[in-house]
């Protein structure tokens, strides 16, 4: 076997005195890809990135022996200054996770490209931006000679993707960090990018540090799996043999945490929670040239939807980002206007706000991001709290107080877990607890529809099958309905009874959720499972 390209011994990491990463081991040789696996606060981000020296405020120990060929070896975490800057972008890169923050947004992504070819490899700036172009083209990007002037906000997701790839690679570097590359996109996108990961370390050799909690995105990629808990690593070996006969119970937890189907199935009796026909959502866009100044047109987001939610069932509404599939979700909830017509509990969504506050009782929402969705300046008695103040004014301090209690014991959260729980604010709790504390806000007024716009997505693997298993559990016990928007194949086959594929605004399949799945008709389907699986 070749010699190690990274060899490191004894990386312990910490902050403030306080110890996160605890001596840990691993060794990538030249064109291997190892991934590097864990839950959030595992330590696996904080450990790659320490290496090049980009974690502030950390206190680094251990050994980091990088032996390029051609090059000397050097001990990385014994760099400073200039010489960490001159390795940086040129014999080690890195991927960052999402790379609409990572992009300057006062730039376009040609000239932060070139910049990366003016500074290491010491080009003019007309062949910096020829060499960007060209680096643009060779991850995919249409049209690159016109992507390369847009700024990172004029790119869909997937293409400011590639844009880091190409920024990443332009100084062709032997080693490439790459920090969860695929977790803000699409399951679609991010096969296509791992692919395209894959067809560049074949052609040039380089060696890949993929770090990520997807275990799927593993399997397919990597060669070697080295698995991180609480700054330990547990578990490393072959993808193969790992996945297969995990040693480590932590590693089998991993390994056993898809989400499972555990709902009731058939269709309840009753007539439909909500009801939508010939739903149309539009968007006024300025036109192009003179005209612009006399009239707009319209962007169709959703065009022509028909769908019904049963009682105590969940519709699922699978598909890629700007397939209308959140548009429809904010329609459903009556905060977009809309043609066609949307029933809820056989009542019609009134285009006077004042008149819908009794519908907003029967359809509550769980967004995404439990984090940005709470209030970071409310406590937990607050922001659980909230909705009787609005739906019913008339309960007292101590009586709306054991509601409260009473929609957190719902989902799993009490005193004695967390001593002081009413009083603690968001921050104080991880992501898994904050979702939860998002559906007690939801369930406390008592819903008979809950629409969940990607509630699982912005978690690990672990807790995303804890946050099903409550969602699970409610409605068998409650007879909720949920309109479950998101675009995991995986959750849709765990949760839902029917489901709706959409795209470009339009439903292109719909029906059980066993025959769309198992048998799509659909290309477009048919590819979103096979990317899935």
């Amino acid at each position: 076997m070749s010699a190690p390209l990274l060899d490191v011994r004894g990386l312990r990491v910490g902050f403030g005195g306080r110890e996160v990463v605890h001596g840990i081991d691993f060794t990538i040789r030249p064109g291997e890809k190892l991934a590097l696996v864990g839950e959030s606060g595992s330590g696996k981000t904080v450990s790659a990135l320490s290496l090049l020296g980009l974690v502030q405020g950390a206190q680094v120990h251990g050994q980091a022996r990088f032996a390029p060929a051609g090059g000397p070896e050097r001990d990385l975490l014994a760099l400073r200054g200039r010489e960490l800057q001159a390795l940086r972008g040129r014999e080690i890169a890195m991927i960052f996770q999402e790379p609409m923050t990572a992009l300057n947004p006062l730039y376009t992504v040609g000239d932060q490209v070139a910049e990366v070819l003016q500074l290491k490899e010491g080009l003019t700036k007309r062949e910096a931006w020829d060499a960007a172009v060209q680096a643009l083209r060779s991850t995919g990007i249409p049209e690159p000679e016109r992507r390369a002037m847009a700024y990172p906000h004029q790119l869909s997701g997937g293409q400011r993707q590639r844009a880091m790839i190409a920024m990443a690679l332009a100084g062709k570097p032997q080693l490439l960090l790459a920090d969860e590359p695929t977790t803000a996109l699409d399951v679609t996108l991010r096969g296509q990018i791992l692919d395209l990961l894959g067809e560049i370390q074949s052609r040039t050799g380089m060696a890949i540090l993929l770090i990520t909690h997807d275990l799927n995105l593993v399997r397919r990629f990597a060669d070697r799996v080295a698995v991180m808990e609480q700054g330990v690593l547990v578990e490393e070996g072959a993808v193969e043999g790992v996945f297969a006969a995990p040693r480590h119970p932590y590693t089998r937890r991993l390994v056993d945490s898809r989400p499972e189907r555990a709902v009731e199935e058939g269709r309840a009796p009753g007539e439909p929670v909500m009801r939508g026909h010939a739903v149309r959502v539009s968007y006024p866009v300025p036109r192009p040239g003179v005209r612009g100044w006399f009239s707009r047109g319209e962007f169709v987001a959703v065009q022509g939807a028909d769908f019904e939610v049963p009682p105590g069932r969940t519709l699922g509404v699978v598909g890629e980002s700007g397939s209308g599939k959140s548009t429809l979700a904010l329609a459903a909830l009556g905060l977009l206007p809309h043609d066609g017509t949307l029933d809820v509990a056989g009542r019609r969504w009134d285009p006077r706000a004042s008149h819908n506050r009794a519908l907003r009782r029967v359809v509550q929402v769980v967004f995404q991001d439990p984090f940005s969705s709470l209030s970071p300046r409310m406590t937990v008695e607050e922001i659980v709290g909230e909705g009787l103040l609005v739906h019913e004014p008339a309960l007292d301090a101590g009586a709306r107080r054991e509601r409260v209690l009473a929609a957190l014991g719902d989902v799993g959260l009490s005193e004695a877990q967390f001593p002081g729980l009413l009083a603690r604010y968001p921050h104080e709790f991880s992501g898994g607890q904050r979702q939860r504390l998002a559906v007690a806000r939801a369930l406390i007024v008592q819903p008979r529809l809950l629409v969940l716009d990607e509630p699982t997505s912005a978690l690990d693997v672990t807790i995303q099958k804890q946050v099903l298993g409550l969602l699970q559990r409610l409605q068998r016990e409650r007879g909720l309905s949920y309109l479950l928007i998101t675009h995991d194949v995986e959750v849709i086959r765990a949760m839902a009874h029917e489901v709706l594929v959409m795209k470009d605004g339009r439903i292109v399949e719909s029906g059980p959720v066993d025959a769309v799945l198992s048998q799509p008709r659909e290309a477009y389907t048919r590819i979103l499972v096979a990317a899935a699986g």
